[in-house]
């Protein structure tokens, strides 16, 4: 073991060949004191920052190079064996500033500064061009170099013009939201526009009064990039205003008993008005009333017939010039009134009333308390569908509602248990638009068909023209994500619009609509512009759809109607294709049907639409991309199979025939209770559900693929267990209501809900209380609860928007049970509250100790306001340094290096070859004879000299030494005969002449070959 290691270190530090000298040590010593000297010269320059200085430790390995040099010193000559030492020692000082990381320093005593201006509601008109005025003022006296930007704030913030050295910006031209005061968002914008590399400035104006967001992490980020603010507080107070506070209604009621509710008016100083008070939408109250300065309560008294969901609204119309903002006089409430649990049954009002009309009778029968509702009318927040227990949607399309309602009832079906069924029919499932929507999350299958080996597909080519209305684009790129959500996997979609640098093109060519997410990302970044002429992009179109396989195509057209029309060969193409177009006139000039747009629609079998509210759009698109799914209604007739037990199919032993379903997909976590039979025997492993259950949240959801009506289910309507089944079916996915002893109050108080939640039951015991809350823009928190007295809980809800609020609340502890032993104890309840106005309305002051705040902790100042005193680009100012990384510098110099290491250690340079590349050359006039003389006479020289022929002087030089003789014994031979001759001896070697026809030498030949070609070369006499 010693031996190896022994072994290892002489390989690693062999003996040096010279002995080490004050000279040998001074390449290195040399070396290493300019590496730590040029290191310090850097740091302290500021030209260089490393950002790893440890890693300059590597320079220590210049000593084993050193020494490996030494070792193998002698294999050099002088000269190239210090070159190829100072060489590797570069190379050790460069490989350990490379790891070093190495930043260039740069120093930039230009100014960037951004003007962030407060455009929330609470903000006067006449302030905000106020503040316009000082910024273009104040922009004049900006040193040329330096940079101005601008952004506006309200509940959102956008720029509306990024740091540049012209500032251009004249008029306001980005759509913010004022019903909120968001500083934080807006210094966080702000911030993040301003360049790293120059010294930032905010100057922000506002009153400070924040309405959401917080401001410490924003302050401590902006302290950290030395980005001061300054403030320019907008200051106001108003003196007459008056608004609704809130309506107090009772938290328990019961039917039939009267109640009263109180209206909370208040206001900055006395006067009168007029007060109405609605109940769902009718008035119940409509009197003049007067009002104090503070708070007023005033009286109304409620009349509680029936169950269900009451909404009361109070308004407050003061007299002229005795309010400021309109927006606070008004505020909401709702109270459910539990009953029995009811049935809503949801129809398409333009469909055939045959569909839904015999299962609302047969559950009339079935002594179901039933409501009937169109889907335009559906609820928009989920605490108005506390009162049912189940929901139906009976063959209505998904563009009879919008987001919202939709959304509503998934937050109902999650978070309230309410029950959900979809029956089919031609306007159900993927037919009626629901792919990818939020009813597609909760129900028990999916409108993706993946056991089809074959469907057939459609394919949609939409062109964009939406520039010249507002919001166009943003409009248009939206309702077309819209309608490429209701197409299927493998439906193809492509979209074209005008480019003002490309024209006419493709956003993107026809593609799966499964590749959503790719194609949402290609139209959130396409260019729409004004389109010239349809003909460019039709003809695009129609090519690109001729080309597809598939076996249904549409087109869909939307626009103002200005671009000229498509030639009639274009649009002969069109019909003979089979292609549909259907066009939707957007903000035509004239407000007039276009001709060019209805005749394209009618002429190639389209619809034309013509919307006066954009909001109308994306139900006009979704409408047209359903004329692709047809292919997924099945119409063949079928006895449904029996595929799980399930307490729906109680009592019944046999189905009767149906006509036609939809094609769906179950979940995997579904429950298959019925399914289709094949239909042939390629179908033999596919499986089509009929009616699937599932679990979502708290509530159950359940699909009927086929219909119930008397289209394709005649025979069901007329089958003697309809109405068990129906009564099961509704009974199975109900929400389960249990009698609570816990009673929820809800209410708001400035910019927050405060939810309590009372304990009534008759054993006092503390409950583990749990809730959440959900609201505005799809968003749900859950709530923390705290004891705030005896069986009395209270939690704090931070609202985020106005509009409606539903609460869900669950209580767990323990009670006694009838036996007199402890048992569990589960409840729930439900309730919610409305914010009719954001706390932005509340607000009648400016905040400026929040001003002085935010330029304390930034190191700003608080302005005057005075554009010839506010100093905002001083000329003394510390300049600011950036770093950028140059290791890249430090990689080509190592690499220039490698190769001159290995050039001076292994390359033998003939100086006097490199001497001759820059020497003139010499004209060369000998021929070949005049070669051979000299060759001749310089043989005959050789003779003379030596006296020797000169082949044989050289034989005799070229001859190698003699081994020294070896003495042997010789062989016993004969003695020779009289008549033999003896050859003559003599003591000098003789060297025959070579004969004429001797074998010549390769130097000769090469002559003779080089004059046989110099022959060859000669031009002809």
């Amino acid at each position: 073991m010693w031996q190896q290691a022994q072994y290892l270190l002489m390989r690693l530090f062999p003996p040096a060949r010279k002995p080490v000298t004050p000279w040998t040590v001074a390449p290195l010593l040399i070396s290493m004191a300019l590496t730590v000297g040029i290191v310090f010269w850097l740091e302290a320059s500021r030209v260089l920052l490393l950002t790893r200085p440890w890693s300059l430790s590597l320079v220590l390995l210049s000593v084993w190079v050193w020494w490996l040099h030494m070792a193998g010193m002698p294999g050099l000559p002088w000269l190239r064996s210090w070159m190829a030492l100072w060489v590797r020692l570069a190379m050790v000082g460069v490989l350990a500033f490379l790891l070093a990381e190495p930043r260039a320093v740069r120093e930039n005593d230009r100014q960037s500064l951004m003007y962030v201006l407060d455009t929330s509601d609470s903000i006067g008109r006449s302030a905000k061009d106020q503040v316009l005025r000082y910024i273009a003022e104040t922009v004049t006296k900006k040193p040329a170099r330096d940079e101005a930007g601008l952004s506006v704030f309200g509940r959102n913030a956008a720029v509306e013009l990024p740091p540049r050295t012209t500032f251009l910006a004249e008029a306001l031209n980005t759509d913010i939201r004022g019903d909120a005061t968001n500083i934080e968002q807006a210094l966080s914008l702000s911030s993040a526009m301003l360049p790293d590399d120059q010294a930032g400035k905010i100057v922000l104006f506002s009153d400070g009064s924040q309405t959401e967001g917080s401001l410490d992490r924003i302050l401590d980020e902006l302290k950290s990039r030395k980005i001061s603010v300054d403030v320019v507080p907008i200051e106001y107070d108003y003196e007459h205003e008056v608004w609704v506070e809130r309506i107090d209604l009772p938290s328990n009621v019961k039917i039939g008993e009267t109640y009263e509710a109180a209206v909370i008016v208040s206001a900055l100083s006395a006067g009168q008005g007029k007060l109405v008070v609605r109940e769902n939408g009718q008035p119940i109250v409509e009197e003049t009333i007067s009002y104090r300065e503070g708070k007023t309560r005033l009286a109304v008294p409620l009349a509680l017939r029936r169950p269900g969901y009451y909404e009361y609204t109070a308004t407050i119309e003061p007299e002229a010039e005795a309010d400021s903002l309109a927006q606070n006089n008004m505020a909401m409430g709702g109270i459910v009134v539990e009953g029995e649990g009811k049935i809503l049954v949801v129809y398409d009002p333009t469909g055939n009333p045959l569909d839904w009309e015999p299962l609302v009778e047969t559950l009339n029968k079935a002594k179901k308390q039933v409501d009937v509702m169109a889907g335009v009318d559906f609820p928009r927040d989920p605490s108005s569908l506390i009162p049912y227990d189940s929901i139906l949607f009976v063959n209505v399309p998904a563009n009879e509602f919008d987001g919202v309602q939709l959304q509503a009832l998934k937050d109902s079906v999650f978070d309230l248990g309410t029950g959900f069924l979809m029956v089919g029919g031609p306007g159900s499932f993927g037919p009626g638009g629901y792919h990818r929507t939020a009813v597609e999350e909760i129900l028990p299958v999916t409108m993706d068909i993946t056991q089809k080996k074959v469907l057939p597909k459609g394919a949609l080519a939409i062109i964009l023209h939406t520039c010249e209305f507002p919001e166009g684009n943003t409009w248009g790129k939206r309702i077309t994500k819209q309608a490429i959500k209701v197409l299927g996997e493998q439906d193809e979609v492509g979209v074209l619009a005008y480019d003002y640098n490309d024209g006419e093109k493709w956003i993107f060519e026809l593609t799966p609509a499964g590749k959503y997410e790719e194609l949402s990302l290609l139209i959130n970044s396409a260019e729409i512009g004004d389109m010239p002429s349809f003909q460019q992009t039709m003809q695009l179109g129609i090519d690109g759809l001729e080309a597809s396989d598939a076996s249904s195509k549409h087109m869909i057209i939307i626009s103002d109607g200005d671009p000229s029309p498509a030639s009639p060969d274009l649009l002969k193409r069109f019909i003979d294709a089979k292609v549909t177009i259907s066009t939707v006139a957007v903000f035509p000039h004239g407000d007039v049907d276009t001709p060019t747009m209805t005749s394209i629609a009618q002429i190639t079998g389209g619809r034309y639409y013509k919307p006066t509210n954009p909001n109308q759009l994306p139900a006009i698109f979704i409408k047209e991309s359903k004329t692709l799914r047809r292919s997924m209604l099945q119409n063949r007739d079928f006895f449904p199979e029996v595929a799980s037990s399930s307490p729906v199919l109680k009592g019944i032993s046999s189905l009767p025939e149906l006509k036609g379903y939809v094609l769906t997909t179950a979940k995997p976590d579904a429950q298959v209770v019925l399914k289709v039979p094949p239909g042939s025997k390629e179908e033999e492993s596919q499986l089509d559900p009929l009616l699937a259950i599932r679990q979502h949240g708290l509530g159950k959801t359940a699909a009927f693929t086929s219909e119930l009506g008397k289209n394709w289910g005649k025979d069901w309507v007329a089958w003697g267990k309809y109405e068990d089944f129906l009564n099961q079916l509704t009974t199975d996915i109900a929400r389960i209501r249990k009698d609570t002893q816990l009673r929820l109050s809800t209410y708001v108080e400035g910019a927050q809900g405060v939810v309590i939640v009372e304990d009534f039951a008759p054993e006092e015991g503390f409950l583990e209380i749990s809730g959440r809350v959900g609201g505005p823009n799809d968003r749900s928190e859950s709530l923390t609860f705290r004891q705030v007295g005896p069986r009395r809980y209270q939690a704090l809800v931070p609202l985020w928007g106005q509009g409606r609020y539903y609460v869900s609340v669950a209580g767990a502890g323990t009670k006694i049970g009838v036996d007199g032993q402890p048992a569990e104890r589960k409840e729930s309840t439900f309730g919610g509250f409305v914010l009719a106005y954001s706390p932005e309305y509340l607000r009648f002051g400016s905040n400026r100790q929040l001003l002085e705040e935010i330029a304390q902790r930034t190191g700003g100042r608080v302005l005057t306001g005075d554009p010839e005193s506010d100093e905002l680009f001083p000329k003394e100012r510390e300049p600011r340094q950036s770093s950028r990384p140059i290791f890249d510098w430090f990689l080509v110099a190592l690499a220039c290096l490698v190769p001159l290491d290995v050039g001076l250690r292994r390359i033998q340079w003939d100086w006097s070859v490199v001497e001759g590349w820059f020497r003139p050359r010499r004209e060369v006039t000998s021929t070949m004879s005049t070669l051979l003389d000299q060759k001749k006479s310089g043989s005959q020289q050789t003779t003379t000299e030596t006296g020797k022929p000169a082949a044989e002087v050289l034989s005799s030089r070229k001859t190698p030494p003699q081994r020294p003789p070896v003495i042997r014994k010789p062989p016993v031979t004969p003695p020779p005969s009289p008549s033999a001759k003896t050859p003559p001896t003599s003591d000098k070697t003789q060297t025959e002449k070579p004969s004429p026809g001797a074998a010549k030498s390769t130097y000769e030949k090469l002559l003779e070959i080089k004059r046989q070609q110099q022959k060859k070369d000669e031009p002809p006499a």
